[in-house]
This record gives C-alpha cells, structure tokens and sequence, in this order.
C-alpha cells in the first residue's frame, strides 16, 4: 500500500488570508508583551532620570515616544475587536479574501498622542518652574520684596512659548474631532474641507500675538522691484489658514492601499525632524532658531512613535484600517510644527507629492470628469496585482469636446490610460490619482510593492526638498537662515 500523499501547499490566496485576517484576539503574546514592558520600563526610567538635571525636555520626549508607541500598539491589539462590533469596520477591497477589519484606529493614535503631549508640558518648562517657585532651586538668592509677586517670579515664566504649546494641542484635539466625526458619519467633502482652517484659529492668534512677521524675503532678481521684503499682512494669514487646510486633506486624498497614509507621514515627519537637527547640530550653537526647531521635535518624536506602531498594523497585509481621523491629525501635526516653528515654507516643500497628486486629482474633484466613491487602484483576482481603476464611458454621456482633447492629450503623454474604441469613443479612462498614474508607468504589480515604491518617492523628493531649500535656493537668495551664506 502506498504512503498516504503529504498535504498539498496551501495556496497564496490561503496564505494572503492567513496574515491578513483582522485582529480577534485581544491578547498579546508573551514575547510582545515582554519586549513593550521593557520598553516603557525603561522610558520612565529615562523619565526619572531627566529630573535630576535641568528636566532635559528633548530626552523626556524620547522617552515619552517609546511609551506612545507601546500604549499604542498594545490599544490597538486591545480595542480591535471593541471597535469592530461598535461598527467601525470597513473591507479590504484588494484582497483575494475581502475580510472586515477594524476601521478608525487613528483615533487610538490621536488619543495617545494627545496624552503624552499633555504628560510632557512640565519637561520642556522645568528650568522656568524651578527657576520662578519661591525657593526652589534658589535658596541661597536673597530677594527684595519689590521683587516678589506672592512666591513667584513670575515675569520670569515664558508665558508666550506655554500658550504656543496650549493653542497646538488644542488645535490637534479640534481636527481629532472632526476626523473621528468623519469616521462616523461620513461626512461630506464641501462639509468638511475647510475645518481644519477653524482648527488653525489658536496657531494663527498665537502667531499673530508671539511673532507676527507677515513679510517675505523677496528673491535677488526681484529685489530691484519690490525690495528686500515684502509685507503681505493679512494675506500670510490667509496662507497660513491654506496650508493648514490643505495638508491634513492631502494625506487623505493620497490614500488607498495598506499602509500608505501612515508611511507616507512617517516619511514627512521623518524629514522636518531631520530639518530641526540641521539646526541643533550645526554651527553657529545655539542658533537663533534653535527654541523653534526643539518645540517642532517635541511634537514630532511622539507621532513617530504612535505612527511605527499603526504602521506595524496597517502594513500590507493590513490587519485595521486608519480611518480619516489619522489623516487628518497627522497632517495638523504638520501645521502645527511648521507654523509655530516657522518653517511653512519648508513644510510645502515636502508636500511636493501630495500637491501634484491634488494637482492630478483635479478633473475628478471638481467635477470635470465623473469621480466614482472609491478611486483605489483595481484587485485582479487572477493575478494578485493591483491594475489601475476606471473610470467608464457609456456611449449615451461621453466628454465634452474640450475635455476628450485633453484626455487624449493626456493619454499620448502616457498621463492617463485611455481607452477608445473603433468609432472613435471612450470607453474608459484610469481614474485622476497618482496611485493610478504610478500603475500606469509601472505596470500591475502587488499592493505592497506599490506602497514601498511610493514611499520611496516621497522620501527621495522631501530629500531633494531640503537640498533645494538649504542649497540650492541661496542662488537666488542673500541667505539661508540655517546660516549659509553667499559669499
């Protein structure tokens, strides 16, 4: 009798469905729970230890990171299923096996974010605490009593940096909100596109009572014209209330397949921490911008670590789903830092992908071309690859002249992938998103090769950002304030 025939291998959809079923056991295993104890034990060791010097503020936030990051990937393990049965759920469309999965946990991330950051405001303001408590730290200072304000010094507080820190985390809290209101009840686009303006109205005060510059350094070539600055006044604030608007919208909009929002932020942040250690690190030390580059690492380094943590959940295969709400407060991290760091200008630079993908989005956003609910690249089930979607062309509503010229222009350009047929007509057109167009150029490939492929490009044009922002634009300017300067 012949041996019984081993099992068969299970198959790549079997396998694709394995790693990525969602999350059902609220249980972390030994070694993970393990490696997140020792992880935050030792955080708040570093915590500890940070109070018997000067409360070294950039050390604490480090440390308050990796325990964002272990209380977020533990929550997000603990509240994954909580999540699901409220509702919160959505399904993998570009998966053999379309699976539900937890939805929305970019709120876990805001909440813990919003947490440590608040635990953190005593670490940066340590030295003015000590410095301004009737005899704390000052014991042997003899004052005169003109000089005492009921055991305070307290003109000596920088009120001005705390309310800096207040109005940030009040505005991350206003866009949390609305991303979780978004996540629920889905709400409308023309609703909700110019939230995040309101959500900017406490950066933009303090801005407007703290520093006030409203002008920009004109360009060499133009200075004969209009002068070394030019006042913008009100119209920087306009700017400001823009950007602030676009950045959390663009995040979203470039979304679709697994890990792709979260990696893309991850890169950006990555980038604006790196421009703050060009200034820390540097000569001259201190740099005159140094108090701005440290309050934008503080904010930065906890959402690096809530975001490592999503990102080991959201990767291809996705076991959650971001939701809205990370989109948006990820982006507001970024206006945050950029506004009251005062570096906007460098913020646009690394939004360079997000811009041309809004810029290419256009025909569909504003209604030139029908713009389907979902505009996610297509799954072929036969193959596994991702293919660009379309947009189809019933032969009873076909373009409008104007627009079939540019969408055949667009197509020789290798633009869009268009599709006639014998008379001339359309019957379908790749839909208007860099995802698409990116497949286009490439070719079907699989949804984890595309992210990784996309989130190279974000970080090779944020890098050339920065050259182009610390290099290349002092040939058409006197100076760099990082402190290079033509000679």
């Amino acid at each position: 009798m012949a041996p019984p025939l081993p099992p068969p291998p299970p198959s790549s959809a079997s396998l694709s469905s394995l790693s990525s079923s969602p999350i059902t056991s609220t249980s972390l295993s030994r070694t993970e729970t393990l490696s997140l104890l020792s992880l935050t034990a030792a955080c708040v060791a570093v915590l500890a230890n940070t109070f018997q010097g000067d409360g070294e503020p950039l050390i604490a936030s480090l440390a308050l990171s990796g325990v964002a990051f272990s209380a977020t990937f533990a929550l997000i393990r603990w509240l994954g299923p909580t999540f699901m049965a409220a509702g919160l759920k959505g399904v993998d469309m570009s998966k053999h096996n379309k699976r539900e999965l937890p939805e929305c946990m970019g709120a876990i991330c805001a909440v813990v974010y919003l947490l440590v950051v608040i635990v953190f405001i005593p670490f940066p303001f340590y030295k003015d605490i000590v410095a301004a408590t009737s005899g704390g730290g000052n014991r042997d200072v003899v004052l005169e009593v003109e000089h005492v304000q009921q055991g305070r010094f307290l003109h000596r507080f920088p009120h001005s940096k705390l309310a800096s820190y207040l109005s940030a985390i009040i505005s991350l809290q206003s866009i949390a909100i609305l991303g979780i209101g978004d996540d629920l009840f889905d709400i409308r686009w023309r609703h909700k596109f110019f939230i995040p303006a309101f959500a900017s109205i406490p950066l933009l005060v303090v801005y407007f009572v703290d520093f006030g510059v409203t002008s920009i350094v004109v360009p060499i070539p133009l200075q004969p014209y209009l002068g070394e600055l030019f006042h913008l006044g009100a119209l920087y604030y306009v700017y400001m209330a823009g950007v602030a608007i676009f950045s959390p919208n663009s995040i979203n909009i470039l979304a679709g397949i697994n890990g792709i929002e979260v990696s893309q932020s991850v890169v950006i942040a990555l980038l604006l921490a790196l421009n703050d250690s060009l200034y820390l690190l540097a000569p001259p030390y201190p740099h005159p911008a140094t108090d701005s580059h440290l309050f934008s690492l503080y904010f930065l380094l906890p959402f690096l670590g809530v975001s490592l943590a999503l990102l080991w959940y959201n990767w291809y295969p996705a076991r959650v789903f971001v939701g809205d709400t990370y989109c948006y407060f990820a982006g507001m991290v970024f206006v945050v830092v950029s506004i009251l760091g005062h570096f906007s200008k460098t913020l646009i630079l690394l939004l360079v992908p997000q811009m041309a993908n809004f810029v290419y989005s256009a025909p569909q956003l504003f209604g030139l071309v029908p713009c389907p609910r979902h505009r996610l690249p297509r799954f072929n089930a036969r193959t596994g690859l991702l293919e660009p979607s379309v947009t189809p062309w019933p032969a009873t509503r076909q373009p409008r002249p104007p627009v079939a010229w540019a969408l055949k222009l667009l197509g020789r350009l290798h633009l869009l992938a268009v599709l006639l047929d014998d008379a001339g007509n359309f019957v379908e057109t790749s839909n208007f998103t860099i995802l698409n167009l990116w497949l286009v150029w490439r070719g079907p490939m699989r949804e984890d090769r595309l992210a990784k492929e996309i989130t190279a490009m974000q970080m090779a044009v944020g890098l050339f950002g920065l050259f182009v922002r610390h290099r290349l634009a002092l040939f058409i300017f006197d100076s760099d304030n990082w402190g290079i300067v033509i000679e």
